[in-house]
């Protein structure tokens, strides 16, 4: 069974942080097995942080794949990460990468990337993406699933 007892957000009632820099990323043990690493998928369709200039907010769909090594990101705690961000003012290059380091410095995957697919401002869509290397040998990784702006919808 995995141990949960250093867990302190998940079953308890927590206020969503005001800021990415004072949200907690929690992690539980995770034991990989032999054969090819598992690709874990996180996508958080309606994310959103703030214009640093207007403090308009602006809307993204972000996915996140990693393999993780010997550490999983406890999904309570990176909800409430990826929430953080409504208060944040911070150009969607900075936000995507962002998400990305904080993850790996929590998790210390085998590899992880992340995609950004800000909706337009000022007509235009900006996409965002960073990984930390080639994928594993033999990983399977699936297409985002976002397709190109056409509307998103």
């Amino acid at each position: 069974m995995t141990v949960t007892k250093n867990l302190t957000q998940l079953g308890a009632h927590v206020e969503t942080p005001q800021s990415p820099d004072q949200a907690v990323l929690e992690t539980v043990p995770f034991t990989r097995g032999d054969g090819p690493p598992a690709i874990v998928r996180f996508t958080c369709p309606e994310f959103t942080s703030l214009c640093p200039v207007t403090g308009q907010p602006d809307f993204a769909h972000i996915v996140i794949d990693y393999a993780p090594d010997g550490l999983l990101v406890e999904s309570k705690s990176l909800k409430l990460f990826m929430t953080s961000f409504r208060n944040h003012g911070a150009f969607h290059e900075e936000c995507t990468v962002m998400i990305g380091r904080r993850i790996v410095a929590a998790t210390k995957p085998l590899w992880l990337r992340i995609g950004g697919y800000w909706f337009p401002r000022g007509g235009i869509p900006i996409d965002v993406f960073w990984q930390t290397g080639a994928p594993p040998e033999g990983a399977w990784l699936p297409d985002t699933g976002v397709a190109p702006y056409r509307g998103r919808g």
